[in-house]
C-alpha cells in the first residue's frame, strides 16, 4: 500500500525542479530529490555549518585566515588547517598551522608545522585512531636536487620542492609525536645523469616518479605541488594529488618510518613506492599528450561502502590546461587483482582507458569551469554534491545528473551580500556534506539560525513536502500516540530520530523500536526510521 506522509528535510520544495526565483544568493534551489545533510566550509576567519535553506547550524572562528581543509571530526570537534603567517617555503595553499576547536570555536590543541625549510600546505586528514596525516612542503637544494638527478637546465628557481607526509598524534595542548612519514623525495627516477644512484629506466618503474618530468611546472620550485591527501582505512592506503604533473598517486601507509622510505618492505613488499598512478602516462614515458586524462585535479577520494560506485575513486577534474578549458566530475576504478593490488604492467600505459562515470555541464561545458580549489563528494542517497570552488558555488546533482541543490556562498571579498545582489564569489577550498546521524552532532544543539546572507528569504525552502513513498514495510502504533511509539518492521531498526515541525531533532534511539513521547508535547512530529540501507519517514500526532 502506498500512503502520503509529510517528510520534514528543512528545504524541500515540491517536485524536482523548482527554482526559489527571487534568491540570488544563498539557496536558489532544493528539491525533495537533495540529500538532507548539513555542509561545512571555510572562508577567512570562519568556518560554517549550514542545512539545505542555508541556515546556519553552527559557526567556528579563529584568529588566523585558511590553509586550507576543514574537517568535522567524530566528537564534534572541528579539524582546521590555518594559515599562520609563517617564513617558510611559499606555495599556493600554504597555512602553516593545525588546530582543534570544540564546537563553541575554544582552541582544545594546536600546532605550528613550519619551519625556514617546510610549512604544512592544503590538506590535512583526520585518522580513525585520532592522529593526522599533515602534508608540508620541504625545501631541497640546488645541491640536493642535481644529487638527485635534476637537469640543471630544469632548476628555473635554483631550489626544489618535495613534498612529504607525517602522521602526528596530538599530545597536549600544543605539542605532537610523529609516528610515521613518507617523503617522495626517496622515490624518485631519473634517465638523465647515469652517475646518480636513482639512474634508470623511467618508462619500466612507473612506480617511481621521473624527476625531470615538468609537468605544468616550467621549471620552478613548486614542481609538484599536491593539493589533496585522503585515506582509506579498509586498505590502509594514501591517495595524493599532484596539480603540476596530472596524476594521483597511491601509497602504502601499513609501513614503518623505514619502510616507507625504501622500495621494500611493508605488507606489499613495495614501501613507500608508488602502489598505483593515474591520470597522464607521459609522466613515465607511456603515452603521449592525447592519453593525458587529468588537468590540475583536485580532491581524489574512495566512494564509501554502501555507496553507489563504492571503492571507486571520484576526482573533481579542474580542465586547467584542456585545449578547451572546462571542468568536470570523474570517477575511476583502478584495475586490481584484490582489493588494494594494483594492475601495474611494466612499459605500458596504467588502466583504466577510460572514466567510469563523467558529470560535464550539460547544456555548455563552458558553464561548468574552476581553474584550482574545488572538490566532489558522492552521498548516502547516490547523489554527488560538487564545490565549484572559484565561483563560491556548491550544488548536488541525482543520479541522472540533474540538479536537485544549488547554493550560491552570500560572502565576497567585501563581506556578506544581499538577497538580490548579483553574486561576487569568493573562492572556497572544499564543501562537505555531513550526514544528520553523524555521531559529532549527538548532544549538540542543531537549532538553525537566520542564513548568512542579509535581506534572506526562505518561506519556500521551510514548506513541508507531500510525498508518495512505500512503507509497507513498517507499521508504526498508536498515531496519534500519548507515551510510547511501537515500530514493527520487517527489517532490523538502527536508529529512530524524532523531528519538530521547525525541523529540529527532539529525540535518538539506537538499536530500538520503541520511542517514549510522554515528556513531549502535543502536536505534529516527524519520525525518521533508520534500517539496513533505507530510511523512511512518517508524521505522528502526540495527543
Amino acid at each position: 500500500m502506498r500512503i502520503n506522509f509529510f517528510f520534514i528535510v528543512f528545504v524541500i520544495i515540491v517536485g524536482t525542479s523548482s527554482v526559489f526565483a527571487q534568491n540570488t544568493v544563498g539557496t536558489t534551489l532544493n528539491t525533495a530529490s537533495s540529500y538532507d545533510a548539513y555542509t561545512l566550509f571555510t572562508l577567512k576567519n570562519t568556518t560554517y555549518l549550514i542545512n539545505n535553506c542555508g541556515q546556519v547550524i553552527n559557526t567556528w572562528s579563529s584568529d588566523f585566515t585558511p590553509g586550507f581543509s576543514v574537517y568535522l571530526l567524530p566528537d564534534g570537534n572541528l579539524l582546521r588547517a590555518e594559515f599562520n603567517n609563517n617564513s617558510g617555503p611559499f606555495i599556493p595553499g600554504k597555512g602553516g598551522r593545525v588546530a582543534i576547536s570544540d564546537w563553541n570555536s575554544n582552541i582544545i590543541w594546536h600546532y605550528d608545522f613550519s619551519s625556514s625549510l617546510t610549512t604544512q600546505h592544503h590538506d590535512i586528514c583526520p585518522l580513525p585512531n585520532g592522529n593526522i596525516l599533515v602534508l608540508l612542503v620541504e625545501v631541497k637544494t640546488e645541491s640536493q636536487a642535481l644529487i638527485a638527478g635534476r637537469d640543471p637546465n630544469n632548476l628555473a628557481e635554483g631550489s626544489l620542492f618535495s613534498e612529504k607526509i607525517i602522521e602526528v598524534r596530538p599530545v597536549g595542548e600544543n605539542d605532537v609525536e610523529v609516528v610515521w612519514e613518507w617523503n617522495i623525495w626517496d622515490h624518485l627516477i631519473q634517465d638523465f645523469d647515469d652517475t646518480k644512484t636513482n639512474y634508470g629506466d623511467v618508462l619500466h618503474n612507473p612506480q617511481l616518479l621521473d624527476i625531470n618530468y615538468l609537468g605544468f611546472s616550467e621549471g620552478k620550485e613548486n614542481w609538484l605541488h599536491v593539493n589533496s591527501i585522503q585515506y582509506n582505512e579498509d586498505l590502509d592506503q594514501i591517495v595524493i594529488s599532484t596539480r603540476q604533473l596530472n596524476e594521483i598517486y597511491i601509497i602504502d601507509h601499513a609501513t614503518s618510518k623505514q619502510e616507507a622510505a625504501s622500495h621494500t618492505g611493508g605488507e606489499r613488499g613495495k614501501g613507500g613506492d608508488f602502489l598505483y598512478r593515474w591520470g597522464n602516462p607521459l609522466a613515465y614515458k607511456a603515452g603521449t599528450v592525447e592519453d593525458q586524462k587529468l588537468y590540475g585535479q583536485h580532491f581524489p577520494n574512495w566512494i564509501a561502502k554502501g555507496f553507489s560506485d563504492e571503492g571507486k575513486i571520484m576526482i573533481f577534474n579542474n580542465g586547467f590546461g584542456r585545449d578547451t578549458e572546462f571542468s568536470s566530475v570523474e570517477i575511476i576504478d583502478p584495475p586490481q587483482t584484490n582489493p588494494g593490488d594494483y594492475i601495474i604492467n611494466s612499459g605500458e600505459k596504467i588502466g583504466p582507458v577510460n572514466f567510469d562515470w563523467t558529470y560535464i555541464d550539460p547544456d555548455d561545458p563552458l558553464n561548468f569551469f574552476s581553474k584550482i580549489m574545488s572538490s566532489a563528494q558522492r552521498l548516502p542517497n547516490g547523489n554527488t554534491l560538487i564545490c565549484e570552488g572559484t565561483e563560491g558555488h556548491f550544488f548536488e546533482i541525482d543520479k541522472n545528473k540533474n540538479i536537485v541543490w544549488n547554493y550560491v556562498v552570500p560572502i565576497s571579498p567585501d563581506g556578506i551580500l544581499s538577497q538580490g545582489d548579483t553574486p561576487d564569489p569568493s573562492r572556497f577550498f572544499r564543501a562537505y556534506k555531513y550526514a544528520p546521524e553523524n555521531p559529532a552532532f549527538d548532544g549538540k544543539n542543531m537549532s538553525p539560525g537566520n542564513p548568512i546572507e542579509h535581506n534572506f528569504n526562505i518561506n519556500e525552502c521551510l514548506s513541508l513536502d507531500v510525498e508518495e513513498v512505500e512503507v509497507s514495510e513498517f507499521h508504526i502504533y498508536p498515531n496519534p500516540v500519548k507515551e510510547s511509539l511501537h515500530i514493527i518492521s520487517a527489517l532490523q531498526i538502527h536508529q529512530l530520530e524524532l523531528y519538530n515541525v521547525q525541523g529540529i531533532k527532539i529525540k535518538k534511539v539506537l538499536n530500538q523500536s520503541t520511542l517514549y513521547v510522554s515528556d513531549l508535547a502535543s502536536g505534529m512530529y516527524i519520525l525518521r526510521v533508520y534500517s539496513e540501507n533505507k530510511i523512511s519517514s512518517k508524521k505522528i500526532i502526540i495527543e
